[in-house]
């Protein structure tokens, strides 16, 4: 068995991208840790912190995560304003990659971790602590010799049709069709598609204990609302697969052993 270490921007994107193959390797016996770079916080309200973090434990639990470590940077937001940096902490877009690649290496090496889940080159949509989450997470793979690196991802293709889905039932999605030109990844770099359908209940466990983004006012808040909602099986059928493009150094099968 091995340590599998999912490295992530916010509380809550460890379970979209990666929640049902966490959970999957946490029932085959694998030690499985979550890295987040950031506590969620956009602006300075320090008690929203913990509740954040506290939400990401939760979520942790449900998919049979071990451990929980923040690497102690704050949310960098989304869209043209970029604010200042918070009391005490620093907006991960602008942390140095090389300090912050030391923090993750320091966990990779004290955990012995065989495998590091991290993001594609476009960060997923592109959110640009999603961005750094993949430079951060390549630097720190090859400073600790992590021999497996897979980059969480989704068909750029595929997420075009569920968009033009969305939109056509009307259902609370927001997001640029332009975008998608340069977000996640084309079919054909895809290499690994994993079944976590038999894992849709923990994965939406872990979802429901992201309260504050569930019940909150957010722009994903009512998308939140709605998946948590449907019943087990059509939620299974929406977030059943999760996909990965392998960065290893060489090249394998198997995505967990």
């Amino acid at each position: 068995m091995a340590t599998v270490l999912a490295l992530h921007a916010h509380p809550d994107d460890e379970v979209f991208m990666t929640g049902g193959t966490l959970a999957r390797a946490a029932a085959e016996g694998h030690r499985v840790v979550v890295a987040v770079a950031t506590d969620g916080v956009v602006h300075a309200d320090t008690e929203r912190v913990p509740s954040r973090l506290d939400e990401l434990r939760a979520s942790a639990r449900a998919l049979g995560v071990a451990r929980v470590v923040h690497l102690g940077y704050a949310d960098s937001g989304h869209g043209e304003v970029l604010f200042p940096d918070p009391p005490g902490r620093t907006r991960f877009v602008r942390a140095s990659t090389s300090e912050a690649a030391e923090r993750l290496a320091a966990v990779l090496r004290e955990e012995e971790v065989r495998m590091l889940l991290s993001y594609d080159g476009n960060g997923g949509y592109g959110h640009r602590d999603h961005v750094k989450v993949h430079e951060v997470g390549k630097l720190a793979a090859e400073l600790a010799g992590v021999p497996r690196v897979l980059e969480a991802t989704m068909p750029r293709d595929g997420v075009a049709r569920l968009l033009g889905l969305a939109r056509l039932l009307r259902l609370p999605v927001r997001f640029d069709p332009a975008a998608l030109d340069h977000a996640y990844s084309p079919r054909a770099a895809i290499t690994h598609r994993i079944d976590v359908r038999r894992f849709a209940r923990q994965k939406r466990a872990a979802l429901a204990a992201h309260r504050s983004q569930v019940h909150g006012t957010g722009r994903l808040s009512p998308l939140l609302r709605m998946l948590l909602r449907l019943p087990l099986p059509v939620f299974a059928l929406l977030l059943g697969r999760e996909w990965f493009v392998d960065a290893s150094p060489v090249r394998r099968a198997d995505p967990v052993s």
